[in-house]
Parts: structure tokens; sequence; C-alpha cells
């Protein structure tokens, strides 16, 4: 086996130093890179293509999770986190492993041979990971923001700055004040996802900002359009109507 080129993203020093320590007990890892916090490591990653990377999930500005959405090319991870919590979530995104900090030499050794033993036999555990991925897509956590990564640029966008959502495909375009951005996202995620006293679905393609709206406007027999403060519109699904008026208090 060729040597495995490896980046460590964990902005804890001791942390890194103890990844490195343990390392040294393989000479088929090869350290290219370590970053202490999400956006070098994002760069790192994308730049150098390793093979292996050592990612810390709570990190600031940046998570470990919210980095693998903006990642090109996905390599072997091996997460290292001190919140047992988020272990079901590594597997989501199809981790080789994790270790709860802090952790042993031996433990080290498992997460390495799982790695070993995937590479050398070509082997992904997608189904489990797909079952695992869909259990956790049916709760999400309540979003606070989303990085979105367009060319080698990262925006950074706050919930609260969302006027609206549209469907574009496999894609999901976001309006806010400062612009459109599009994301790999399904809309149904994003309704899960998004404070439910904030934000409301009116129709399949169309997910709204409730403090954005300027006025409902009737047209025809049975439709509505939701007219928004920025002068953009939205139309309301005849099913969804009622919950929106509920929504509103009218």
């Amino acid at each position: 086996m060729n040597k495995l080129r490896v980046i460590i993203v964990e902005d804890e020093e001791p942390a890194r130093e103890l990844v490195k320590a343990y390392m040294k007990d393989y000479d088929e890892l090869e350290l290219i890179e370590e970053c202490e916090d999400g956006f070098k490591g994002v760069k790192a990653i994308n730049n150098n293509k390793p093979d292996l990377v050592f990612l810390d999930i709570q990190m600031p500005k940046l998570s470990g999770f919210e980095m693998l959405e903006l990642i090109d090319e996905m390599p072997e991870v091996i997460f290292t986190t001190a919140f047992d919590q988020y272990a079901i979530k590594a597997f989501e995104h199809s981790a080789t492993d994790y270790l709860m900090k802090p952790f042993s030499r031996e433990r080290f050794k498992v997460a390495i041979d799982k790695v070993f033993n995937r590479l050398e036999n070509n082997v992904r555990q997608t189904e489990n990971i797909n079952n695992l991925s869909h259990a956790i897509k049916q709760k999400p956590e309540t979003l606070e923001r989303l990085f979105i990564k367009t060319g080698n640029k990262i925006d950074k966008v706050d919930i609260s700055e969302i006027i609206q959502i549209i469907a574009q495909d496999d894609y999901i375009e976001i309006i806010t004040p400062k612009g459109k951005y599009l994301k790999k996202e399904t809309m149904n995620y994003m309704e899960t996802a998004l404070p439910m006293d904030v934000f409301t679905r009116v129709h399949r393609s169309h997910i709204i900002n409730i403090n954005h709206i300027n006025k409902i406007e009737k047209y025809g027999k049975e439709s509505y359009a939701v007219i928004l403060k920025d002068g953009s519109s939205a139309t309301v699904s005849k099913s969804r109507i009622k919950s929106l008026k509920e929504s509103l208090g009218i």
C-alpha cells in the first residue's frame, strides 16, 4: 500500500499533537498538513485531496459537519470528538470511525485498521450510512446558519437573513438581502430544519420567512400569492393557505 496522505483539522493543539504522536507508529501514514480551524481545513482538503482526514467536530466558526458539505472530493474521515451524541451523525457523512477524546493508542489503532481494511478491500458501508442518514434527516437539528461554497468562495448565511427559499431541481436557491445562493439540499429537509415559528412552506417549491411578508393577495377563484417586502412573490398552494393564515394570526 502506498503511503496515505493525512490532514489533521483540529482547533486544540494538544489534540493535534496526540494524533501526530500516534501516527508515528505507522510508516504508511504521511502528515501533509494540519489546520486549526475549519476554513483552513476546507482549503487544505480541496487543494491537496488527502486520503485520510482526522476531523474535530466542535470548532469555532465552522464545525466538522459544516466542513464536509464544502469538500469537493470526500476522503476517508475519522472524527475526533468529546461529544458522543455526534457519533451516529458521523456515519451519515461516511466517516470511517470516530475517536472519543481523550482516546488511547489502542483505540487509535482500531480506527486506523478500519481505514486500511476499507481501502484495501475497496469497501464502503453505503447501505448502513444511507439508513443512518435517513434516520437523522427525520429529526434534524434546528439550523442557525448555512455555509455555501461557490467556486473557491465560502459564504456564511445566517438563518435570520433568509427571505425565502426556492426549489431548483436538485438544489435550493436561498434569497437574502445580500444576494442569492445555490445549495445542494432538499426542500423537505429545509422545511423540518428551519425554525417553525419563523419559516413556513407555502408551496412545494417555496419556503418563506413570515417576517418578510407584506400581504397575501387572492387571484382567481381559489388561488393566493404572498407578496414579500422586497417585492418578490410566492404562490400559495390550496392545501397550505389555512396554515399560513394561522401562522400570521389572521
